[in-house]
């Protein structure tokens, strides 16, 4: 089983501190987890997310995976694990997020969500049974309930509706994973996902939900889909404070640097964004003091390390002169490196968010560099 071990809360917010004993090692509490599509994260050998980037957890995505290379494949692979060569803990989404996203080419209804491929239009099906089927298939550590995630805006009416047939699905998606073992020997812990758009009513009752499934974990959806950011940290806010303090808490999609730290001082425990390769591919960095574009005439001539604050030899030992040249002669190198900066300096935040957790001073540390993580130099 899943082991959560909290260690700490900070006594200003409900910050966190803790470990997570899976089958395939341990990961300490609040982490970032690389997004790795198509059991790769773009760009970046495996190697290289254990060293410089230090990642502990990476994602894998239980639509593309289905569609590419298929589970046939993956299963004579012997699993995700073994057909990548990462011998760290996995996490794999439920595929609803990517149904959504496919708004003009799905039909949504009790029994499940009916869908056409992007890659080449054929017809799909996934249900919370089958979604789970693919999921023991792909044979990650941690793996999601079929949930449907709601646009922003979204009608009240519509949240509802939607919320509560997510409710439905996980009762569905729990009963196939109690009744169908592991295929590969390690186990797999389930995350309910509480919906329920930007309305407070509806989180309240998604979370009390969900909670009551006594599942090993818990995880927030449907937010950062376009709603206002004030709106991320109250729903974030009011959910923490209803999920158990003894279970990890983790928050989908988000987010940017500033995200990570507020939704920590809340409660959150896990992360994963697309944002920090996704934007990395076009020169957006990020580091301590600020956000860079590199492409920027102004690091031209500039010599400096990337990041001295992150302690990355790519961050420390490329100049920002060199990195621009690279962008700007379109070298690949160019997207690799600063790849690896952004996911080196993301696990250097929570990784700092961390220690101050333990020692006491997160609160404080937080408020002085939130403001220059916010700023573009």
């Amino acid at each position: 089983m899943l082991n959560f071990n909290l260690q700490h809360t900070d006594p200003e917010s409900r910050a966190r501190a803790g470990t997570i004993a899976t089958d395939h090692g341990e990961i300490q509490t609040p982490i970032f987890m690389p997004v790795g599509t198509l059991g790769t994260v773009k760009g970046v050998h495996q190697h290289e997310l254990k060293d410089p980037v230090q990642a502990q957890i990476i994602l894998g995505n239980t639509y593309h995976l289905y569609l590419r290379p298929g589970m046939d494949i993956m299963q004579e692979a012997g699993g995700l694990h073994h057909f990548m060569d990462w011998n760290r803990p996995l996490l794999t989404d439920s595929g609803g997020y990517q149904v959504y996203s496919l708004s003009h080419r799905r039909k949504i209804t009790e029994e499940g969500v009916k869908f056409r491929s992007h890659i080449d239009g054929s017809a799909h099906f996934f249900s919370p049974e089958s979604s789970m089927e693919i999921q023991r298939r792909i044979g990650a550590d941690i793996i999601m309930a079929f949930d449907e995630c709601t646009p922003y805006p979204c009608e009240y009416r519509y949240a509802k509706k939607s919320m509560e047939m997510t409710h439905r699905w996980l009762k569905r998606s729990c009963e196939y994973i109690d009744n169908n073992p592991p295929l590969y020997g390690h186990h797999q812990s389930l995350f309910p996902i509480v919906q329920g758009s930007t309305y407070t009513d509806l989180r309240k009752i998604s979370a009390e939900t969900i909670a009551s499934f006594q599942r090993e974990g818990n995880a927030i959806g449907g937010l950062s889909v376009g709603e206002p950011e004030d709106e991320l940290y109250a729903m974030t806010d009011m959910v923490c404070s209803i999920l158990p303090t003894d279970k990890p808490r983790y928050l989908m999609g988000v987010g940017t640097p500033v995200n990570l730290l507020e939704c920590i001082a809340l409660g959150i425990d896990m992360f994963d964004c697309v944002l920090p390769t996704r934007n990395a591919r076009h020169g957006m960095l990020y580091t301590a003091e600020g956000i860079i574009n590199i492409k920027n005439a102004k690091w031209a001539a500039d010599f400096s390390p990337i990041d001295p604050n992150t302690p990355s030899p790519l961050s420390q030992n490329h100049s920002k002169a060199y990195l621009r040249h690279l962008f700007m002669s379109k070298e690949l190198l160019a997207m690799q490196i600063a790849s690896l900066h952004n996911l080196s300096f993301y696990l250097w935040l929570v990784g700092e968010a961390r220690k101050h957790i333990l020692d006491g001073s997160f609160r404080s540390w937080k408020d002085v560099l939130v403001p220059k993580l916010r700023q573009r130099i």
